[in-house]
C-alpha cells in the first residue's frame, strides 16, 4: 500500500513533537496533527508552566536538533533541598527540621558534570521544538482534530474533522489525558482525582537563587520553588481545590505577602512575574499502551501527581523508546505497526510508568498529612537517606534518568 506517512502523530505538544523529530532522525516520515498552531502554544500566557527536565531527556533533545536552542533558556539545578515541616522556610537555616539535600557535585564524575536537571519554561520548549520541526521539513496539520481512526488491514486511516483522511502503518496518540486516539482504540484508563489543585506562577527574586531548588512537604501538599534563568523561579504550589481558586483570584499584593511569609528572607523580596494558573490534580493510567495499529504515549498513557516533577520526563522516555523500537523494526524489515513490535515498546515502558505513578501517589499521601506518627516516621526515613551517600546518589541518578535500560537517545547516542 501507499501511505501518506510512516507514522501519524496526533498531538504536536512537547512529547508528540519530540517523537516526530526522533523518528525523522532515524529516517522515518512522521506527520503531526494538532488542534492548535505552534504560535498559540508558545505564547507567554498559554499555561505559565515550566518543566524539570532530566539530564537524560536533555541528551535526547541534543541528538534530535533541539537542545542547542534551549541552552540559553535552561537553568541548571545544582542542588535540591527537600524539607518536611508545618511551615516553609529555608532548609539551610533551620537545622532542626527533617530534610534531604541533593548536590550535583556528588554525582558529577558519574554523569560527566551534568546537573541534577534543568528547569525550562514550557513556552521555550515548544518554540524550540516547533522551529526544529519546521527546519526538518516535518508536515504539521494545524489547526486540525482527529475525528476517527479506522484500522484497514496493514494500515490505519485517520479522518480529520474537516473531512481529510490520512493513512499510515501506525497512528500514535500524544494528545494528553483525553486522547481521542486512545478512545478510538478502546483503551480504558484507571485512576482518581486528588482533593488538591496545583497553583503555578513565576516569581522574581531580589537575590540570586544559585540554582537551588526547594521542595517543602506541608500538610496541604508539596510547595516547590524551582529555579529559572535570571533571578526567577517557578512555583508549584499544592493546596486544596477551594484554596487554589482563592489564591488564583486574589490580588497580587495579597499573594506576594503570603509568599514573603513562606519564603523567609533567603532570596530577599519576592514579586509575581506574570499570571497565575490553577490545575486540578489526578492520577490516570491507561490499561494498555497500544492496540492494533495504534500506540499511545505521554499524558495519553499516564498522568501523575507533580510531586516529583517527572511527568514530562516519562513522556520523553516513551518517545525515545518508541522511536528506537520503530526505527529498529523498519531496519529489520518488520511491520512497525504490528502488535509484535508494539508489545516491545509497551514492555519496555510499562514498569517504569506504573512504578513512578504508584510512587508519586504514595509520597503525596504520605507527606500531605499532619498526623504526628506519620510525620515522625517520615522524618526518621529522611534522616536515614540523608546520611547514606550511596542512597542519595542513587536517587539523584534515578531522577536524572540515568538508571535502568535506557533508549539510545537518552544515552546521547543517535538512532
Amino acid at each position: 500500500m501507499t501511505y501518506d506517512a510512516d507514522v501519524i502523530i496526533a498531538g504536536a505538544g512537547m512529547t508528540g513533537a519530540t517523537l516526530a523529530l526522533a523518528l525523522k532522525s532515524g529516517g522515518l516520515t512522521p506527520v503531526l496533527i494538532d488542534p492548535l498552531v505552534f504560535e498559540i502554544q508558545t505564547a507567554p500566557a498559554f499555561d505559565g508552566r515550566a518543566s524539570a527536565i532530566a539530564f537524560s531527556s536533555f541528551r535526547q533533545w541534543l541528538q534530535i536538533g533541539v537542545g542547542e536552542a534551549l541552552v540559553p533558556h535552561a537553568q541548571r539545578i545544582e542542588q535540591i533541598l527537600v524539607t518536611d515541616g508545618k511551615a516553609p522556610g529555608a532548609s539551610r537555616s533551620r537545622g532542626m527540621r527533617s530534610f534531604l539535600r541533593f548536590d550535583a557535585d556528588e554525582i558529577a564524575d558519574a554523569v560527566e558534570g551534568e546537573p541534577l536537571g534543568y528547569m525550562i519554561e514550557n513556552r521555550h520548549i515548544r518554540a524550540a521544538l516547533g522551529q526544529a520541526v519546521v527546519a526538518q521539513g516535518i508536515e504539521v496539520l494545524a489547526p486540525a482534530k482527529v475525528a476517527s481512526v479506522e484500522v484497514q488491514g496493514a494500515g490505519a486511516a485517520v479522518r480529520l474533522d474537516d473531512g481529510r483522511t490520512l493513512t499510515a502503518p501506525l497512528v500514535v496518540g500524544a494528545e494528553g489525558r483525553f486522547s481521542p486516539v486512545r478512545q478510538a482504540a478502546g483503551i480504558g484508563v484507571i485512576g482518581w482525582d486528588y482533593p488538591q489543585a496545583g497553583i503555578v506562577a513565576t516569581v522574581a527574586f531580589e537575590e540570586d537563587h544559585e540554582g537551588v531548588a526547594h521542595e517543602y512537604f506541608l500538610p496541604s501538599g508539596p510547595f516547590a520553588i524551582l529555579p529559572l534563568t535570571g533571578k526567577r523561579a517557578s512555583l508549584v504550589w499544592t493546596e486544596s481545590v477551594e484554596r487554589g481558586k482563592a489564591l488564583t483570584a486574589a490580588r497580587p499584593e495579597v499573594v506576594e505577602a503570603h509568599l514573603a511569609r513562606r519564603f523567609g528572607e533567603f532570596v530577599g523580596a519576592v514579586k509575581l512575574d506574570g499570571p497565575r494558573f490553577s490545575y486540578p490534580l489526578s492520577l490516570q493510567l491507561a490499561e494498555r499502551m497500544y492496540a492494533e495499529r495504534i500506540a499511545i504515549l505521554g499524558d495519553a498513557a499516564h498522568a501523575i501527581h507533580p510531586i516529583a516533577g517527572q511527568g514530562l520526563n516519562l513522556g520523553l522516555k516513551d518517545a525515545a523508546a518508541l522511536a528506537e523500537v520503530l526505527v529498529d523494526a523498519v531496519r529489520l524489515g518488520e511491520d512497525m505497526g504490528s502488535t509484535i513490535v508494539l508489545e516491545r515498546y509497551a514492555a519496555w515502558r510499562r514498569f517504569d510508568n506504573v512504578a513512578l505513578a504508584a510512587a508519586t501517589d504514595v509520597f503525596n499521601r504520605l507527606f500531605s498529612t499532619d498526623d504526628r506518627l506519620v510525620r515522625a516516621a517520615r522524618g526518621v526515613g529522611m534522616g536515614i537517606v540523608n546520611r547514606i551517600g550511596p542512597a542519595r546518589r542513587f536517587f539523584m541518578q534515578e531522577a536524572g534518568g540515568a538508571v535502568g535500560d535506557l533508549p539510545r537517545l537518552l544515552r546521547g547516542v543517535p538512532l
